[in-house]
């Protein structure tokens, strides 16, 4: 009975094992794109959904227009809006369109009510955008030449602008999107398995956009799109080479923001894990049965937490004795995903995580259960703007 307790926690803990092995130790030259002329100059358009975006919009289309090829179509979708996203954007030099939509409301209707405009006169490559996000320098000439030329989505590292100066949570929840978006992705996709699109910074032919499954309120729209579209037989790829960045989250709305993006991962893991996993062993596809493995392992403080209580209950068991195999097994696998969990911040994460944060981490998993115990009890249902840490600066700029 305990093996069989733990068996569903040992092998979640050596898929985590896994991707971090690939993610760190096997690695090989890292992927660059070829200059966007191997195929001529691709049309490149880039979505940005926006709500109450006002005191940063401005900010993002410089940035915005200073990194990528002249010509590019920049559209900006100001959605619902109740303050001057739109009129900011189009000073700032974007296209912008408004739409009001009560009812259907979220990143998803946004960027399917910009895809009917763009059809009017089709892109060869549309690069999603989240509004708070910077594309790295020539990023969007990499994403599109590759998502052209092989007619896949594209995903570029997602990552979070980090200081070490910041709250210990920050850097903490900083550190794990770290994890997950490079470490785990570049790891995921070296074992052959489906790069996860997340949401921003990810480039998508317009062959595959067109018919692409948009138009809904999930809160993991991305992660849900990109499911579909592996299914179809376009397996996104991860182009580390690019990248594209965001400010941290106000420490006060880090909470909230973390509660919206694991409840909505949660939700569509369990409905889709399972079914990829069969799907792939079927067609013995590898980018779905890899991508379904993924799914299987809840976020890292989630699955550290019932990781640890189910080695306090077999320790009770052995205690009461039942055989320590379970408990030993469970424990050496544990130990190795923190000694990997360490060997990350080691390799990838110093710039992110200061030391002072490192060893709060247990902290921050207490810190984590309301999010967990809220999913049981009513999980998080709708998509909240959250507000950047430099975000009160920046307003006041610009009202100056």
């Amino acid at each position: 009975m305990f093996w069989f307790l733990a068996a569903p926690f040992i092998l979640l803990f050596a898929i985590y094992i896994l991707e971090l092995m690939f993610g760190l130790f096997f690695v090989r030259e890292r992927s660059k794109a070829r200059p966007a002329a191997d195929i001529g100059d691709p049309k490149i358009a880039i979505l940005i959904p926006a709500h109450n975006e006002a005191s940063i919009i401005t900010r993002t289309i410089q940035r915005l227009v200073e990194n990528i090829p002249s010509g590019t179509r920049v559209l900006v979708v100001a959605d619902n809006c109740s303050d001057r996203t739109a009129e900011l954007a189009r000073k700032a030099g974007a296209e912008v369109v408004d739409r009001f939509d009560k009812e259907r409301r979220g990143k998803g209707y946004a960027l399917a009510f910009g895809r009917d405009l763009l059809a009017t006169d089709p892109p060869d490559c549309v690069i999603v955008l989240d509004a708070d996000c910077t594309l790295d320098k020539d990023s969007a000439a990499q994403l599109a030449s590759v998502a052209v030329r092989q007619s896949v989505p594209v995903q570029a590292t997602n990552l979070v602008h980090s200081v070490l100066e910041a709250p210990p949570v920050v850097q903490i929840s900083n550190f794990a999107m770290l994890v997950k978006n490079l470490v785990r992705q570049r790891g995921m996709t070296r074992l052959g398995g489906a790069a996860l699109l997340t949401g921003t910074g990810m480039a998508f032919p317009w062959s595959i956009f067109a018919t692409a499954p948009l138009a809904n309120s999930d809160l993991a729209e991305d992660l849900a799109l990109g499911i579909a579209i592996t299914r179809q037989g376009h397996t996104p790829i991860f182009l580390e080479s690019a990248g594209v960045s965001s400010e941290a989250a106000a420490e006060e709305d880090t909470l909230v923001q973390r509660t919206r993006w694991e409840h909505g991962f949660l939700v569509t893991a369990r409905l889709h894990a399972i079914p990829l996993i069969l799907s792939g062993l079927r067609k013995m596809s590898r980018p779905e049965l890899f991508l379904g493995f993924h799914l299987l392992v809840p976020p890292l403080a989630l699955l550290m937490a019932t990781g640890i209580a189910m080695l306090i209950s077999l320790a009770c068991a052995v205690y009461l004795g039942s055989t320590p195999l379970p408990f030993m097994t469970l424990l050496i696998i544990v130990s190795l995903a923190v000694i990997m969990t360490v060997g990350a911040w080691v390799m990838e994460g110093r710039d992110v995580l200061s030391l002072g944060a490192l060893v709060r981490i247990p902290v921050y998993i207490l810190w984590k259960v309301p999010v967990y115990l809220k999913f049981l009890g009513g999980r998080e249902t709708r998509w909240i703007r959250t507000r950047r840490s430099d975000e009160t600066i920046i307003s006041e700029k610009q009202d100056d």
